[in-house]
Protein backbone atom coordinates (compact mmCIF):
# COMPACT_ATOMS: atom_id res chain seq x y z
CA UNK A 1 0.00 0.00 0.00
CA UNK A 2 1.50 3.33 -0.94
CA UNK A 3 1.96 6.03 1.67
CA UNK A 4 -0.70 8.41 0.30
CA UNK A 5 -3.37 5.70 0.37
CA UNK A 6 -2.37 4.73 3.90
CA UNK A 7 -2.54 8.33 5.13
CA UNK A 8 -5.86 8.89 3.35
CA UNK A 9 -7.33 5.74 4.88
CA UNK A 10 -6.07 6.69 8.33
CA UNK A 11 -7.63 10.16 8.03
CA UNK A 12 -10.89 8.69 6.78
CA UNK A 13 -11.09 6.26 9.68
CA UNK A 14 -10.15 8.94 12.20
CA UNK A 15 -12.86 11.24 10.81
CA UNK A 16 -15.46 8.47 10.93
CA UNK A 17 -14.57 7.69 14.54
CA UNK A 18 -14.82 11.36 15.51
CA UNK A 19 -18.16 11.72 13.72
CA UNK A 20 -19.52 8.64 15.48
CA UNK A 21 -18.36 9.87 18.87
CA UNK A 22 -19.95 13.30 18.28
CA UNK A 23 -23.33 11.76 17.55
CA UNK A 24 -23.45 9.72 20.78
CA UNK A 25 -24.58 11.41 23.97
CA UNK A 26 -21.63 12.29 26.25
CA UNK A 27 -23.15 10.27 29.13
CA UNK A 28 -22.98 7.01 27.16
CA UNK A 29 -19.95 4.95 28.18
CA UNK A 30 -17.84 3.77 25.21
CA UNK A 31 -18.51 0.08 25.94
CA UNK A 32 -22.29 0.49 25.55
CA UNK A 33 -22.31 2.53 22.35
CA UNK A 34 -23.91 0.85 19.36
CA UNK A 35 -21.28 -0.20 16.81
CA UNK A 36 -21.15 1.69 13.54
CA UNK A 37 -22.87 -0.23 10.77
CA UNK A 38 -21.14 -0.25 7.41
CA UNK A 39 -22.93 -1.37 4.24
CA UNK A 40 -20.76 -3.69 2.17
CA UNK A 41 -21.33 -3.68 -1.56
CA UNK A 42 -19.18 -6.68 -2.32
CA UNK A 43 -20.78 -9.98 -3.08
CA UNK A 44 -20.11 -12.92 -0.80
CA UNK A 45 -20.53 -15.31 -3.76
CA UNK A 46 -18.35 -14.61 -6.79
CA UNK A 47 -19.48 -15.06 -10.37
CA UNK A 48 -17.20 -18.11 -10.69
CA UNK A 49 -18.75 -19.68 -7.58
CA UNK A 50 -22.26 -19.01 -8.89
CA UNK A 51 -21.38 -20.65 -12.22
CA UNK A 52 -20.00 -23.73 -10.45
CA UNK A 53 -23.09 -23.96 -8.22
CA UNK A 54 -25.43 -23.77 -11.23
CA UNK A 55 -23.48 -26.30 -13.30
CA UNK A 56 -23.44 -28.78 -10.41
CA UNK A 57 -27.09 -28.33 -9.49
CA UNK A 58 -28.53 -28.47 -13.01
CA UNK A 59 -25.98 -30.78 -14.67
CA UNK A 60 -25.59 -28.27 -17.49
CA UNK A 61 -22.99 -25.89 -18.86
CA UNK A 62 -23.19 -22.14 -18.33
CA UNK A 63 -22.87 -20.56 -21.77
CA UNK A 64 -23.50 -16.93 -20.81
CA UNK A 65 -23.22 -15.04 -17.53
CA UNK A 66 -24.10 -11.49 -16.56
CA UNK A 67 -24.78 -9.27 -13.57
CA UNK A 68 -27.91 -7.24 -12.77
CA UNK A 69 -29.04 -4.98 -9.96
CA UNK A 70 -32.42 -5.94 -8.50
CA UNK A 71 -33.72 -3.51 -5.86
CA UNK A 72 -30.17 -2.76 -4.74
CA UNK A 73 -29.09 -6.41 -4.71
CA UNK A 74 -26.58 -7.90 -7.11
CA UNK A 75 -27.95 -10.86 -9.06
CA UNK A 76 -26.06 -13.12 -11.43
CA UNK A 77 -28.03 -14.09 -14.54
CA UNK A 78 -26.78 -17.38 -15.98
CA UNK A 79 -27.82 -19.04 -19.23
CA UNK A 80 -27.43 -22.83 -19.17
CA UNK A 81 -27.31 -25.50 -21.86
CA UNK A 82 -27.77 -29.21 -21.11
CA UNK A 83 -26.79 -32.27 -23.16
CA UNK A 84 -30.28 -32.51 -24.66
CA UNK A 85 -29.92 -29.02 -26.11
CA UNK A 86 -32.32 -27.34 -23.70
CA UNK A 87 -31.41 -23.72 -22.88
CA UNK A 88 -32.76 -21.83 -19.86
CA UNK A 89 -31.84 -18.96 -17.55
CA UNK A 90 -31.36 -18.98 -13.78
CA UNK A 91 -30.76 -16.11 -11.40
CA UNK A 92 -28.43 -16.37 -8.39
CA UNK A 93 -28.39 -13.93 -5.48
CA UNK A 94 -24.78 -12.72 -5.19
CA UNK A 95 -25.06 -12.12 -1.45
CA UNK A 96 -26.36 -15.55 -0.43
CA UNK A 97 -25.78 -17.85 -3.41
CA UNK A 98 -29.44 -18.89 -3.49
CA UNK A 99 -31.23 -19.53 -6.76
CA UNK A 100 -34.07 -17.09 -7.34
Amino acid sequence: MNLRRFIGLALLLAGADAAGAASDPPSTPPATREPTKVALTTASVSMDQAVKLAEQRFHARVVKAGTEQDNGHTVYVLRLLNEAGRVWTVRVDAASGTFL
